[in-house]
């Protein structure tokens, strides 16, 4: 499949842009297990515009993680254009994606993010300007609507015809290169399930023929091969399921070139990922901007941003009495009780299942 002049590969299967989550060190991480391609957190055209160095660090870019998209928000056309040509000028970015899906209030209440499926006109406007404003490809990810009303709209290109489906052609025509679509609407936030018959009908609508990348709870590798085979997405996009499991790429991955799963992740390798996480975000955290010249976070701050991802980790599915180290590594401040905890996690889970 390919984005673009962009080659991802047989069924890629991608990483999604999830704030204060996929910072570079994550995506490193999931590159190395098998990520077709990664996306940054989102980032505020606004405050790409004032220079805010959080936002600066968001759209700094390694050349081991290409490809790589880059993924703005805002909501009017003059900010969306300006911080689209300060990513491209700065992190040179394999990808630059625009974010109409994002539904937490601080976001879609102020209009931006899925705020833009009530503006459908404005969302069109700034999908065209940023697509012409820059050389970069461009992408959309978006959800199926603002609310359940959404998902059918009469008199439109024909009776009952949903409105997503009219929405991804209107973005292409505006020259978007793929479009990810969330299986939710914004009323729905993460509740229920996601709905993959309308992410289909968007995909085998004749009219398009750019990638649709499909996105909504897809935490196996089964579930990545149905949505392949059952809606015919050309990518399945992977979000929350990630969280204390870098690795899923990887059996992800194996599953879909070999129809089996990858047997050479024993527990003993899974921890020491763990232990390599939590490595690297202490050392993304530490690390001096040089062109800012000043220290940006401490330690705390990458074992704070670390711990919740390590907390709700599916290897401590199930175990018995495990509330109380989850609340301990929720609580942990350095990388050495976090390790300790981790192998008393590991024992924990050894004792449980006679490993």
């Amino acid at each position: 499949m390919k984005i673009a002049d962009i080659d991802l590969g047989n069924r890629p299967v991608v990483l999604a842009p999830m704030e204060d989550v996929t910072d570079q060190a994550f995506r490193l991480l999931c590159k190395e297990f098998g990520a077709s391609m990664v996306y940054s957190e989102f980032v505020s055209a606004d405050a790409l515009i004032r220079s805010v160095n959080r936002s600066l660090e968001k759209i700094k870019v390694d050349d081991n993680e290409r490809p790589v998209a880059i993924q703005i928000y805002g909501r009017d056309v003059e900010s969306m254009v300006e911080a689209a040509k300060i990513v491209e000028a700065e992190a040179r970015p394999d990808i630059l994606d625009i974010n109409f899906g994002c539904p937490v209030k601080k976001v879609a209440g102020k209009g931006a993010g899925s705020g833009m499926l009530k503006n459908v006109p404005l969302l069109l406007d700034i999908t065209k300007a940023v697509v012409d404003a820059v050389k970069v490809p461009v992408t959309v990810k978006t959800r199926l609507g603002w609310d359940c009303d959404d998902l059918k709209v009469p008199n439109r290109l024909s009776d009952e015809r949903a409105f997503v489906v009219e929405l991804a052609e209107r973005l292409q025509d505006c020259g978007i290169k793929a479009l990810t679509l969330h299986g939710r609407t914004r009323s729905q936030m993460y509740q229920g399930e996601a709905d993959w018959t309308l992410i289909g009908e968007v995909k085998n609508n004749p009219r398009m023929t750019i990638p649709i990348i499909g996105n909504g709870d897809i935490c196996t590798a089964e579930q990545a091969e149905n949505a392949f085979n059952t809606y015919g997405v050309d990518a399945v996009m992977i979000g929350r399921a990630t969280f204390g499991q870098p690795w899923l790429f990887k059996d992800v991955r194996t599953y879909l070139d070999t129809g089996k799963h990858d047997d050479t992740m024993t527990l003993d390798w899974k921890f020491d990922v763990l232990k390599r996480q939590v490595e690297k975000s202490v050392e993304y955290s530490l690390r001096e901007d040089n062109a800012l010249k000043e220290r940006k976070r401490t330690e705390l701050g990458g074992i704070i941003h670390v711990r919740r991802h390590l907390a709700n980790s599916p290897l401590f599915k199930g175990i018995p009495d495990f509330k109380q180290t989850r609340i301990k590594i929720l609580q942990a401040e350095s990388k050495d009780a976090l390790f300790a905890l981790l192998d008393e996690a590991k024992e924990k889970i050894s004792s449980f299942y006679g490993i």
